[in-house]
């Protein structure tokens, strides 16, 4: 519940995010309402922006609706983020404490945007080191909601990149979206990739700092 709220309410467009999550745990507005006890209309406004956003109770009490729910239904999206068991193409996985700016992200990492011209106004909540020859392989549906931990508004490491084209052709079509994508020590870089990262408005960064390297100042940085 903390980390679900959480990124709701440090989210730059809070009620893009609420919908998220409810659409993430397949529950309508009507329902919501329902168990909440209030008018759709008013869950309707907040994920519209016509409502000023909710604080940080309400948020509370929301999210507490998407876990009763869920509950209700057997729990089956909360299993589905249980990280207890991580994915062997997840290498590295954590969330920070606080949120930390894109441009300063990139500067620890000695990173450099592939797609110029996009902007880096965003905050990191988390990274996800990801083996890419793996994750092709072996990477299922349960496996793909692991990779976003807690928050979509992470870094999506990927190792192993030949082209690049996969992760981000993945990226694409699923709803959920990383705040950025960066390919440690890319053989090569696709125009198809950066074409692609643009058109969903993702800095793709390329940095040849070691995987170690990476986690290590990450690690690090959140002490």
């Amino acid at each position: 519940m903390e980390k679900i709220a959480g990124e709701i309410v440090l989210s730059s467009d809070p009620g893009k995010t609420l919908r998220k999550w409810r659409e993430e745990f397949g529950i309508s507005q009507q329902d919501l309402a329902r168990h909440l006890s209030i008018s759709p209309s008013v869950i309707s406004d907040y994920e519209s922006g016509r409502r000023k956003s909710p604080g940080i109770v309400i948020i509370r009490k929301i999210v507490t609706g998407f876990l009763d729910i869920d509950e209700e239904n057997g729990s089956k999206v909360l299993k589905k983020y249980d990280l207890g068991q991580k994915s062997d193409c997840i290498i590295s996985i954590h969330e920070f404490r606080s949120s930390m700016p894109a441009e300063d992200f990139m500067k620890l990492i000695e990173g450099d945007v592939l797609n110029k011209g996009i902007s880096m106004d965003k905050d990191i909540h988390g990274y996800t080191v990801i083996d890419s020859m793996k994750a092709i392989t072996a990477l299922g549906s349960m496996d793909y909601l692991k990779i976003y931990g807690w928050s979509s508004e992470r870094a999506l490491i990927f190792t192993g990149v030949k082209f690049g084209r996969s992760p981000m052709i993945a990226i694409r079509a699923h709803p959920m979206k990383p705040a950025i994508v960066v390919y440690q020590k890319p053989e090569h870089v696709d125009e198809l990739a950066v074409r692609l990262a643009t058109l969903e408005n993702i800095p793709l960064l390329r940095t040849d700092v070691s995987v170690t390297q990476l986690v290590e100042r990450l690690e690090r940085m959140d002490l």
